[in-house]
């Protein structure tokens, strides 16, 4: 009988632990406010497995990103997607975006967007609703650097939207 209560707790046991766990739903995004370019440059970091689920349920099944051979229509779904969950205002006045391209660097995707002809910013806000459509548990982090001040804030399903005034 001992070497059975030995086995269970030493095999079964931490089997039920990781049938438990919880994984963490988070994506990154860094603004800068680059005055001399008039521009806003923007990185979001997004995991590979969770936004390439989003794609699937939303686009298409068969896509799978970190390939080589991408198809180029997973550019175009990447772009629409983020175009649809991320707004911007730049004094009250709607930004939009140009996807300038992504890339992938282990479990990470790197999206980078910009936002050109910004001559000053007395305003920012931010909507931010990426991966907020498939995960509850979703955060996404913002930081910023606009007019050399950083700022940093956590956009959750039930605040997906923060403001900066610059005053």
């Amino acid at each position: 009988m001992k070497p059975l209560k030995v086995f269970l707790i030493l095999v079964v046991l931490p089997l039920f632990a990781f049938t438990s766990m919880h994984k963490y739903y988070i994506s990154v995004t860094q603004i800068d406010y680059i005055e001399e370019k008039q521009s806003v440059q923007i990185t979001s970091r997004i995991f590979i497995d969770d936004f390439e689920r989003l794609l699937r349920e939303r686009y298409d099944e068969s896509i799978t990103l970190a390939e080589d051979d991408e198809p180029a229509i997973v550019d175009f779904y990447i772009e629409r997607y983020l175009s649809d969950k991320i707004k911007i205002k730049i004094n009250n006045e709607d930004a939009n975006f140009i996807f300038i391209g992504k890339e992938y660097d282990a479990d990470i995707m790197r999206c980078y967007l910009e936002i050109e002809d910004v001559k000053k910013i007395n305003t920012f806000e931010i909507t931010n609703q990426v991966l907020f459509d498939l995960f509850e548990e979703q955060q996404n982090i913002v930081k910023t650097k606009i007019n050399s001040k950083q700022k940093s804030f956590i956009l959750i399903p039930q605040n997906a939207n923060a403001v900066l005034k610059f005053n």
